[in-house]
């Protein structure tokens, strides 16, 4: 029996990890648990997966879920109880499923338990990539690609020679956006935004990927996970979802991974990896599908695509700024502050004022990070 920890379990990510482990009880045990602030559905998690620790993002909140936790069921809260759920059991493999960069040092601390990582967080890889494979590396621990873009280049890549890799194509669906030009962009409502056609997503993640940074953090995590150049690395619009990525080779052969739109299939492979277990999903029917779409990116519709190319290229600090401005941006548009189109315009400002520089602590990329979103608040 695989025993599992996850961080962000009231999340889009951590909701479909449960739905996996309760699809096969027999194989999965749950023994950590972590989220913000929801203490109704963190409750329920916990009466029915009985984990042996669950930690919430403050003290209000841990003493509101304590009194109601099953028997067997410690409750912790804050940063350290973050950093215990994720290092603190006997989890063989850590989800983290956190949304944005607080779930970095929770990450690095179940690295260095020997955990196995299910990575769910891409702004760990944007913000600290070298320090976290680095680290992974120094302690033998796989990180496990639950993104399904990164899943589905890591299904490709098995069995195969990493140095014969010619390049790597990381699909996206264009998200609610995609069928509209730039000037109908302008007056779009939160509603919309959040309208995907494709996915069922977290609000942060749906936002996103209308602005396309979701696929620029895409692009800088495959850099780190594959270990690629930037010039490796393309995009491309495929508006069904059902090739999820595909690796082209020395040969010009090309091996893709395909499957309907269902993020419980990565998330399944990375709990049974190297196994592959069955899932509660759908089959693909190509023939009632019928026909696949691609489309070749529009750098000048999607500015931030191109905003986080440049950004991973320069690297040192300039891809935890993007990130840091993002995630500022994206949450003063779901609050009605700024315009969709405000976002491109924040990150643009941000990333223009910053002068790359090297980081290579916690410390350091806290920093940065702290600047980057007072003048993203500011702008």
């Amino acid at each position: 029996m695989k025993k599992i920890s996850i961080l962000g379990s009231t999340g889009s990510i951590g909701t479909q990890t449960l739905d996996i482990v309760a699809h096969d009880p027999e194989r999965y045990k749950v023994v950590g648990l972590s989220a913000g602030t929801n203490v109704d559905l963190i409750i329920e998690q916990a009466k029915r997966f009985k984990p042996v620790l669950v930690s919430l993002a403050t003290k209000e909140a841990a003493d509101a879920a304590r009194p109601h936790m099953p028997p067997g069921t410690r409750t912790v809260y804050g940063e350290e109880g973050l950093i215990e759920a994720a290092a603190g059991t006997d989890a063989d493999i850590v989800v983290t499923a956190i949304v944005g960069s607080r779930g970095l040092p929770a990450t690095l601390a179940a690295i260095e338990a020997g955990k196995t990582i299910g990575l769910a967080n891409k702004e760990t890889l944007v913000t600290a990539g070298h320090i976290v494979m680095d680290r992974a590396r120094q302690h033998g621990v796989s990180v496990l690609p639950i993104d399904s873009e990164h899943s589905a280049i890591f299904q490709c890549l098995n069995g195969e020679n990493r140095h014969s890799i010619k390049q790597i194509t990381l699909t996206a669906s264009g998200g609610s956006f995609r069928d509209r030009t730039r000037e109908q962009l302008e007056g779009v409502t939160v509603a919309e935004a959040l309208n995907h056609p494709n996915w069922s997503m977290g609000a942060k993640i749906t936002i996103d990927s209308a602005t396309m940074v979701n696929k620029g953090l895409e692009v800088i995590e495959a850099r780190w996970l594959f270990d690629v150049t930037y010039d490796q690395i393309d995009v491309i619009i495929h508006p069904e979802s059902i090739i999820h990525s595909y690796v082209e080779f020395a040969d010009h052969s090309i091996i893709a991974q395909l499957g309907l739109p269902d993020m419980r299939v990565p998330i399944q492979y990375a709990l049974s990896y190297p196994e592959r277990n069955a899932t509660p999903t759908g089959r693909l029917n190509l023939a009632q599908i019928g026909k696949l779409n691609f489309r070749e990116m529009d750098f000048a519709r999607y500015p931030c695509l191109r905003l986080a190319f440049e950004c991973g290229r320069q690297g040192q600090s300039a891809p935890a700024v993007f990130n840091a401005a993002n995630e500022v941006a994206v949450a003063r548009f779901l609050k009605g502050e700024i315009t969709f189109l405000d976002i491109e315009r924040i990150l643009e400002t941000v990333v223009g004022r910053h002068e790359a520089s090297d980081i290579n602590d916690l410390q350091m990329i806290a920093e940065v990070d702290a600047w980057a979103r007072q003048l993203a608040e500011s702008v």
